[in-house]
Formats: C-alpha cells, structure tokens, sequence
C-alpha cells in the first residue's frame, strides 16, 4: 500500500466518523427540541387550568355576593317572608337557559373591573390549584410562580405569598431575585380577551434544561461511548497500519543489510578459492596457508551473522536457555574492552575506564553479558566521525551495578531513541553501507538485560555523543 492510498483511506475514515458524530449531535438536539415543545404543551395546558378554575371561582363569588345584596335590601325596604318566599320560589322556576344568561351577563360584567378580579385572587386556592394542574400533566420539576399586573408593572403573588406595595423597593427586590420568574416564557393572560389584559399568571422551571438533557443522557452517553469506541479503533488501526509499513520498511532494509554483509564474505570467500586453484599458487604453502586463514575468518564472520538472527529468533520464541553464574562485571569488562581497543586506536581512538564498582560481583550469563558490552563498545566506535572517545564506568546501587557507556560520536534524535531498541531499527535505513549491522544488536541488549531483571537507558543528543546506562541485579530469580 502506497503513502498516497494510505492517507486517501485515512481521510475517508475521518470523514465518514465526522459525519456519524454531526449526524449524532444533530439526532440528540432534535430530541432534546422535541421533549422541549412537548413539556411546553404540558405547561401551557396546566396555566389554561388554572386559569379556568380562577375564573370559575370568580364567577361564583360574584354571584354569592348579589344574592347577599338582594335578600339585604328586601330586608330594609320591609318585604314580608311571603314575598321573599314567592322570590324564592320564581327564581326556582326560571329555565336553565334564564340561568345561563344571568351567568354569562354576570361573568362580563368583571371585565369592567380586571384588577380587583387580580387583587382578589385567593393565594391559597392559586397554590392548590396549580399543584394540581401540574400533576395532572405529570410535570415533577420544581417551579416558581406569580400573578403579575400589567397596569402596575408588578407581582401581586409570588410562591403563594402576597407581595405588598407594588413599585417600591420590596418590589424591585422581588423582580431582581426572581428575575427567571420575570423574564419566563411560561404566561398566559388572565382573561381570553384582547381588549382588556389585567396581568398575567407565570411559572418558571429553573432545572428545566438540565431535566431536557438528563432525559436524553443514557442516549446521549451510549452515543458518546460508541463514538469514543469507533474513534479509538480508527486511531489504534491507523498506528497498525503505520507500524506495519515501518516494519516492512525495516524488514526490507534488513534484507538488504543481510544480503550485503553475506555477499562480501561469500565473494571474498569465492576469489581465495580461486586463488588456491590458481596453479602457482597452490604450490606455494604461505600463500595457501593465508588464502585458507581468509576462508576460514570470512566463514567465522558469516556463521558470527547468523547466529545473531538465530539467538534473536530464539529471543523472540522464549526458547533461550541462559547459564547463570558468579560474574566479575569489573573483569569481564576490562576483557571486552581490551578487544575493543584493537579497532579503536587505529581511528587514533581510546577507550577509559573508571570501574568504580567495590562489590562488582553478580549473577548473570557470562556469554551473553559479554556480548551486551562488546555491541555497546562496537555500536560507540561505529557511530563516531573521526578519531571515537570512549568511556567505561561502574559503580555500586545498593543491590544493583550500574554500568556506563558513554562516546563521543554523532548522537541519537529524541524521535529515534524511542525506537533504538526495537528489532530491525536502525538510525541509517536504506541501503547505506557505511555502518553495517542488521539493526538486531540494541534489539539483542535489551532482550538479554530484561531477562537477567535489568533496565536500560539512553541519554543523547545530537552531535554531542550518547550515554547507556544499565543496572543489573546481583542476585538472579532464574533457574540455572
């Protein structure tokens, strides 16, 4: 898969999980709108309710109090209990239609007087009677509610309280700490006529938005999740992806590191052989004797190759077997880096020691341990322009040794010390020959280290050297 089909799928994916995610958001909004008008509805029915049974009450009232006025005057003017009794009597035999008329006159009549209608409204019954309505429309918010007059710009009942001297500062207080109730969307006039509107009655819901979310948040919350999941699946297969092509790339440049490592031996080995068959030559023994040594050194140099692919192979599968036993790490590095010089000082090179360690004795596998040092010192020479400087140090960690390789050489980018001690990686890829190796020896020290317990380090900047520093235990948990 080329870069360009990698970012074209990349950028189908995002838009494809941008347009799910908008797609979400807006079913989620028009939810939430739609319980919105519906609990709007529920309110506006509860208001109509309450209103009607004010209006009713009023009616009544009206009503109680001519009766009252009437049988008053019959009373002064000296009206005898016969005539009260024949009033009486005719009022029973007026028609239902009289009645509703009287009724109908009666409820007109109030529109002449708006504002005593709103002054005589009962706080008590107003209480009742909204509970009521708001339980009906099966509404379990909490509210706030008030009678509001138009003509003096002011609450005459606020919570079922009356609100005295309207206008004055006790109002403005009331306003102010109940500006929700003031500036609500849910009132609805007094009166059903246009030409005269007293006030008005109000409810507020200070939860209401929360009560709207909360509705929708297991769908909500469901809908994040699976976002959240399908955005992280997106996330984690483009890494695989590009882990993947970084791994081919890698095995790719490994193949093409092996193949030149092995093709230079095998060739060198193929012209010695040559030259032993060569007739003036194979009967002069110093120069067989140095064309076979050849043979032999580019043969040791192959099989040294292979059997670095065949320990990281066994690594990789667990089947390594190590042999554990009492190590001087002091000795053991003084020897690897007597090696070592060999290649150092003819690049006008030195290798230091400070071997620090009082109690340098430790569990561990000689072989192995040895060959951790010896890729940190070949690794030091081989990074290095010009003349390498390198530096050895030991020293005790409590139950630890911690053993130190710094050089002078060229430097490790911060992006490329993440990935130094992966398999395969290494800081020159392509098919550059200046530094040989299969990018397996850092891979190789680490594995080892882990499995004695230990930890590795690497502290470097560019052009300025690098520092690895490992700590091995003295004592060993494996079987030996």
């Amino acid at each position: 898969m080329n870069k360009r089909t990698l970012w074209a799928i990349m950028i189908v994916m995002a838009l494809a999980l941008m347009g799910v995610a908008i797609i979400q958001f807006l079913w989620i909004k028009w939810s939430v709108s739609l319980d919105e008008k519906n609990f709007n509805t529920r309110v506006f029915l509860a208001l109509n309710e309450v209103r009607d049974r004010l209006t009713e009450d009023n009616q009544s009232k009206d009503l109680v109090k001519d009766y009252y006025k009437q049988k008053k005057q019959n009373s002064l003017i000296g009206n005898d209990e016969l005539n009260l009794t024949q009033n009486i009597i005719s009022s029973k035999e007026k028609s239902w239609s009289r009645q509703r008329i009287e009724f109908e006159i009666r409820s007109n009549m109030m529109l002449f007087d708006p504002e005593g209608f709103l002054e005589n409204i009962d706080n008590i019954k107003l209480d009742k009677y909204l509970k009521t309505a708001i339980q009906n429309q099966n509404i379990n918010l909490d509210y706030e509610y008030g009678i509001f007059s138009n003509k003096n710009d002011a609450f005459l009942i606020v919570n079922g309280n009356y609100v005295p001297d309207f206008g004055d500062v006790a109002q403005s207080s009331v306003i102010e700490t109940g500006k929700g109730l003031y500036n609500t969307e849910y009132k609805l006039s007094i009166f059903n006529g246009e030409e005269v509107d007293p006030g008005s009655i109000r409810i507020y819901f200070p939860d209401k938005n929360s009560w709207l979310w909360r509705s929708v948040m297991p769908v909500m919350s469901l809908s994040i999740l699976f976002t959240g999941l399908i955005l992280f699946c997106f996330i984690y297969t483009i890494m695989v992806i590009f882990r993947q092509k970084k791994i081919s790339e890698m095995k790719t440049d490994f193949i093409n590191n092996m193949t030149h490592e092995f093709k230079t031996p095998i060739a060198t080995i193929n012209l010695a052989s040559d030259s032993i068959g060569n007739p003036t030559i194979i009967n002069n023994q110093e120069k067989v004797k140095k064309f076979v040594g050849i043979i032999k050194e580019e043969n040791r140099r192959m099989l040294s190759q292979v059997e670095k692919v065949l320990q990281m192979a066994r690594l990789e599968k667990e089947e390594i077997k190590l042999k554990i036993s009492k190590i001087d790490v002091n000795e053991l590095i003084e020897n690897a880096v007597e090696n070592a010089r060999l290649s150092v000082i003819p690049k006008s090179g030195d290798i230091a020691l400070a071997l620090d360690a009082k109690n340098p004795e430790i569990e561990a596998d000689q072989t192995h341990l040895a060959n951790i040092i010896r890729n940190l010192l070949d690794n030091a020479e081989k990074y290095t322009d010009g003349a390498p400087h390198i530096r050895v140090e030991t020293r005790d960690s409590s139950d630890k040794v911690e053993i130190k390789i710094k050089d002078s050489g060229i430097g490790i980018s911060k992006e490329n010390q993440k990935h130094i001690f992966d398999k395969f990686y290494r800081v020159h890829t392509g098919n550059r020959h200046d530094v040989k190796g299969f990018g397996l020896g850092l891979s190789y020290v680490k594995s080892i280290v882990d499995i004695l317990g230990g930890k590795i380090s690497v502290n470097s900047e560019l052009g300025k050297g690098s520092t690895f520093t490992i700590t091995l235990p003295r004592k060993q948990n494996l079987k030996k």
